[in-house]
């Protein structure tokens, strides 16, 4: 794609005109067709959110529409653009081509083999590059040219990263700049907007300290947006972080891993589910929503362990209760990690969160037996058995009372009976539209 802005948007993977979608983590602007490969790669290979009924924080939308316009798209496609690609057989998909499996390859080959990213020469020790790189990251933030630390981040500089010399991470030198976008960029690899710095600040100091005050209350927003984002999807409301009003702090005192993972799994089915739901309302009864264009469950994660990922499979099969109850159970134990109330230790209480998931279906078949990746249930199996332990009782002093679960549990059965609705239309126009074309032939 040109580096120049184009005057008319089109997608990123096979130039369809108007597109509806964002991939956020690549930069790119993509259609419906190449959305419902996008949301089967899983979200460690491509964020997706639609461009106008997903919410949006402002400059997070802006970071993308500026990588977009200023050719993004090409740190993807680099070997493509190059005149001999075309004699070796390459070329990108067009509008005309299939879903499956024309653009199904050829969009993970893109992002998921990365077949066409330019390649840095070899070197003997890898890391040593990835700190070359690292340290590239760290004097390019500070400028407003997104494409290049894309380009830098796409080619293994770490977000993350602390410059011996400099005694600082990327964000911390976003963040004096006063430069949002990279710092939006930067958070969208991970980078933590409460790591310290060699004299223990952190980069939303640094903006405050340099005057920047919106890229400081957006870095809080981003430094609390798993414990925000699942406290939305339960009961619709958002703190004021301006005010000061935190429901969950981030950086629990008692740490600990299997929790946080479980976290970050519980977070990635939240988006499952509220991007699934953006897609069906979003089709029209288009012929798109298909059995193949769904996201069952949670794609696998080729860095997280097999177990890791079998068990991030099985949040798919939740009804809408119990993966309320899971997410008030996460949120009520990070709760008490922060204040040191909690009456069981906190290792206890993720093996029990974890125990219930494992126990709840485990009592769905006659056996134990962990189920292999694409053995993962469908959604007709039956339910028998709760996920957690209801802990209404444990609410009464926090942001979440009984009454907004039960809200919440009846607008979430709601939505679920209008999808499936919408699904059973959709199979009705689909047949009425094949006995028309029949007749037409």
């Amino acid at each position: 794609m040109s580096k120049r802005v184009r005057s008319r948007e089109v997608c990123a993977d096979c130039s369809a005109p108007e597109p509806r979608w964002a991939s956020v983590n690549r930069g790119v602007l993509i259609c419906d067709e190449c959305c419902s490969i996008h949301r089967g790669l899983g979200r460690h290979s491509s964020q997706v959110r639609h461009l106008t009924h997903s919410p949006w924080p402002h400059s997070q939308l802006q970071m993308v529409q500026t990588l977009y316009g200023n050719g993004a798209n090409s740190i993807w496609e680099h070997s493509l653009l190059d005149p001999s690609s075309s004699v070796s057989g390459k070329r990108k998909a067009n509008p005309q081509d299939r879903v499956h499996p024309n653009k199904t390859e050829f969009i993970k080959a893109k992002y998921q083999m990365l077949a066409y990213v330019h390649r840095m020469p070899c070197r003997e020790d890898d890391s040593v590059t990835a700190k070359d790189l690292s340290k590239q990251l760290h004097s390019s933030v500070r400028t407003g040219n997104l494409e290049t630390c894309l380009r830098l981040l796409s080619l293994g500089a770490q977000a993350n990263f602390f410059h011996p010399e400099k005694g600082n991470t990327p964000l911390h030198i976003a963040a004096k700049a006063g430069q949002i976008l990279q710092a939006e960029l930067l958070a969208v690899y991970g980078a933590d907007p409460g790591a310290l710095d060699s004299s223990g600040k952190t980069p939303i100091d640094y903006a405050r300290q340099a005057g920047h005050q919106e890229l400081a209350e957006r870095l809080v927003e981003i430094q609390y947006e798993l414990t925000d984002r699942l406290t939305f999807y339960l009961c619709g409301r958002r703190p004021d972080h301006r005010n000061g009003q935190h429901f969950i702090i981030p950086q629990m005192a008692d740490s600990n891993h299997q929790f946080e993972e479980l976290a970050m799994d519980v977070y990635d089915e939240v988006d499952r589910r509220e991007t699934d739901a953006v897609w069906l309302a979003t089709q029209n009864h288009s012929t798109l929503v298909t059995d193949t264009t769904v996201v069952p469950f949670l794609p696998v994660n080729p860095e997280y362990s097999s177990t890791r990922n079998q068990g991030r499979q099985k949040l798919a099969r939740f009804s809408a209760h119990e993966f309320a109850t899971l997410v008030i159970d996460i949120l009520t134990d990070a709760k008490r990690r922060q204040w040191g109330n909690s009456c069981e230790s906190p290792k206890d209480n993720v093996e029990l969160i974890l125990q219930g998931i494992d126990g709840h279906h485990n009592s769905e078949g006659q056996d134990n037996d962990q189920p292999d990746y694409d053995s993962v249930a469908s959604d007709e199996d039956p339910v028998q058995e709760a996920t957690c332990g209801d802990k209404s009782s444990d609410l009464s002093d926090g942001p979440i009372t009984v009454q907004e679960f039960m809200e919440v549990k009846s607008a979430l059965t709601a939505s679920e009976a209008k999808i499936q609705q919408l699904l059973k239309v959709n199979c009705h126009l689909s047949e009425e539209l094949r006995l028309m074309q029949s007749k037409v032939s």
